[in-house]
C-alpha cells in the first residue's frame, strides 16, 4: 500500500558559516570530526547526524527498505533562525529552501517539499511563502510551535494567516524552543515533556486566540500525534466550561468544536495511543509521519498502522490520501 510520510527532516551536507558572514549569533553550520557529521551551533558541537540527514541516496534506499513512497522533506526546527535579524533570518530560509526545492526537481517521484520562513518578520515572511509556493512550487511551509516566545494565537501572524489561506498554503506545525527546557535538561525531558507540551500550546494557542475561526479553511497539521493535546482535551474543555472569564477571552467556541479542523501525524509510538487519536481525531485527520531521519521517530513508519487491525480502505486513509488532503494535491 502506498505510503506518505509527512514529517521529516532533511539538511543540506554544506552550509555557509554565517555566524562568520553575519558577525553574530549561533547559527547551524555541518562540519566532519573524525568521520562524524557534527551539527556546529556557533563553535559549539550540537549535534551528531548520520548521513541519511542530508544524503539523499541513503534516504532513498531507506524508503525503500520501508515501503515509503514519498517523502514530504522539511528543515530541521533549529534551523528557524527565528531569533536571527529579519534580513539574515531570509537570507538562511532562502537558503534551505532552494535546497529542499532541488533535491525534489531531482527526485520528484520521491520527494515533496514544504518550506521555513522568517516569522521573526511577518512582511518577509510572506514574501517568502510566496515565493516558496509560487516560485518554488512547494504546498506548504513548516513552522516552529512558538516564534521567540510569542503563541501563534498573536494577532500580528494574523495576515501571514490571511495569505496563506488565500494561497492554498498548508502549514506543519513542529515543536522548538519547548518552553521550561532550561529547567529540565536531565533524562532528555526537554524532548520526551516539553516538545508534547509544546506542541499542545500551539494547538490550544491557536483555538483559543480564534485562528481557525477566523481563517476556516486554513490547512494546519500538528507533529507528534498533536503532543499532550489530545490526552488532555477533557481538561481543556472543562477549563473553558468553567473559567470562561480566564479561557474564553478572544474565542467564545467549545475547544472541542474544532477537533476535525485540523489534522496530526500518526507519530504517537503506541497502539493504545493509536486508537485513543483514531476515537478523538477521525480516520480523516491523521496522517503518517515518522520523524524521519531522528531516533526519536518511527524507525520503520507507519508500521503502528500497518500493524494496527484497521480496515484497508481506512489504512490506505491514514498512511497516504490524508496526506494529500492536507497538502492540496
Amino acid at each position: 500500500m502506498k505510503k506518505i510520510d509527512i514529517h521529516t527532516h532533511i539538511m543540506p551536507e554544506r552550509m555557509p558559516n554565517w555566524v562568520k558572514k553575519f558577525g553574530y549569533g549561533e547559527f547551524i553550520h555541518l562540519e566532519q570530526h573524525n568521520c562524524k557529521a557534527c551539527m556546529m551551533k556557533g563553535d559549539k558541537l550540537f549535534r551528531e547526524v548520520e548521513p541519511n540527514c542530508f544524503d539523499v541516496s541513503l534516504r532513498k534506499k531507506d524508503m525503500e527498505a520501508t515501503g515509503v513512497h514519498l517523502q514530504v522533506l522539511s528543515t530541521i526546527p533549529v534551523l528557524f533562525n527565528y531569533w536571527a535579524k529579519p534580513a539574515d533570518g531570509l537570507d538562511t530560509s532562502r537558503f534551505f529552501n532552494d535546497h529542499i526545492a532541488e533535491a525534489v526537481s531531482k527526485e520528484p517521484e520521491f520527494f515533496i517539499g514544504i518550506g521555513t520562513v522568517p516569522l521573526q518578520d511577518i512582511e518577509l515572511a510572506i514574501v517568502e511563502m510566496e515565493r516558496c509556493v509560487q516560485v518554488l512550487k512547494m504546498p506548504g511551509l513548516e513552522i516552529g510551535s512558538n516564534i521567540n516566545g510569542i503563541n501563534l494565537s498573536d494577532p500580528r501572524f494574523f495576515p501571514f494567516y490571511k495569505r496563506a489561506e488565500e494561497l492554498g498554503c498548508s502549514l506543519f506545525v513542529h515543536p522548538w524552543e519547548m518552553m521550561g527546557e532550561n529547567d529540565m535538561q536531565r533524562y532528555w525531558l526537554p524532548w520526551l515533556v516539553g516538545m508534547p507540551a509544546e506542541t499542545s500550546r500551539a494547538i490550544c494557542s491557536m483555538i483559543f486566540g480564534g485562528v481557525f475561526e477566523k481563517f476556516p479553511t486554513l490547512k494546519v497539521a500538528f507533529a507528534h500525534g498533536g503532543g499532550s493535546f489530545p490526552a488532555t482535551i477533557g481538561r481543556i474543555e472543562h477549563g473553558f466550561q468553567v473559567r470562561p472569564d480566564l479561557v474564553a477571552i478572544d474565542n467564545p467556541v467549545n475547544p472541542r468544536n474544532y477537533i476535525g479542523k485540523f489534522w496530526i501525524d500518526s507519530l504517537v509510538h503506541d497502539p493504545q495511543a493509536m486508537h485513543f487519536i483514531m476515537d478523538l481525531m477521525g480516520e480523516d485527520k491523521i496522517c503518517m509521519g515518522s520523524d524521519y531521519p531522528f531516533p526519536l521517530g518511527e524507525p520503520y513508519p507507519g508500521k503502528l498502522i500497518q500493524d494496527m487491525s484497521f480496515p484497508s480502505a481506512v489504512q490506505s486513509k491514514l498512511l497516504y490520501q490524508n496526506a494529500l488532503e492536507w497538502l492540496g494535491i
